[in-house]
């Protein structure tokens, strides 16, 4: 009877952990980018939920890795421009633009000389947004692209096409008087978007967009790219499992 309970619970756990170290996926070619979602960088979790918030150690060690493992940093418009060497290619991708992406999250950028793009969402609500200020240090760094997320972070796929145009549109040309450069890059709020609201965020004259969907491709469709969601309880093996696989847990 004991050695069936224990049995029982070897395979119990055994599920458990290939339920959250995906180490059974196949590996992606390293000849394909790896695109990393965060929001939040900070030690405090505060009214945030806390898979959006990332430790500073955590998000250190993380580059770490990549840079060890020879990943160039990119923006997502250098990733899309083909302007980059054959060396393996890493976009790390910040949505909604809290304030601790200034205070917590630059100077490990600038620590490990990393490049960035943070997608903005000039009047979302509830979060500790970065200020005018804070935008144009980050933008003379010369590791960050922003791109627009929309005005208050709507679901795109929920609402009419003039209301979609219109946060769209608006988040451009917002982004565009804040930094004063053209703004190229799109990240869709939730990630949930229909056919119409990826046309509009093309022919709003965005050259790429960002859903949430996990995964590691060719990047084939430029308004539907996938990325690898780091949460704030993703540990160091399951960062090693997105980063080869795509997704570390099902």
């Amino acid at each position: 009877m004991m050695l069936v309970s224990g049995i029982i619970v070897a395979i119990l756990g055994f599920i458990y952990f290939a339920a959250h170290y995906n180490f059974w996926r196949a590996k992606v070619s390293k000849l394909h980018p790896r695109i990393l979602m965060y929001h939040s960088i900070n030690d405090a979790i505060g009214m945030n939920h806390p898979d959006l918030v990332v430790s500073p150690a955590n998000f250190r060690s993380q580059l770490s890795y990549l840079k060890q493992h020879g990943y160039q940093f990119l923006t997502m418009s250098e990733l899309i421009s083909g302007d980059h060497d054959s060396s393996p290619r890493v976009a790390l991708t910040f949505d909604d633009g809290f304030q601790d992406n200034y205070t917590d999250m630059l100077p490990i950028l600038k620590a490990f000389n990393a490049k960035a793009t943070i997608y903005l969402c000039p009047d979302m609500s509830d979060i500790d947004k970065l200020t005018q200020e804070q935008i144009l240090e980050i933008q003379t760094s010369g590791l960050v692209e922003f791109g627009a997320h929309t005005m208050t972070h709507i679901n795109l796929s929920r609402v009419s096409d003039d209301d979609a145009n219109h946060e769209i549109i608006e988040s451009k040309k917002q982004l565009e008087q804040l930094t004063g450069v053209p703004c190229r890059s799109f990240s869709y709020p939730y990630g949930r978007l229909n056919e119409r609201s990826a046309e509009l965020v093309k022919q709003a004259g965005f050259t790429n967009a960002v859903v949430v969907k996990k995964g590691i491709e060719a990047i084939n469709d430029m308004y539907r790219i996938k990325r690898i969601s780091i949460l704030g309880k993703t540990d160091k093996l399951q960062f090693h499992i997105a980063i080869t696989r795509g997704r570390y847990r099902v």
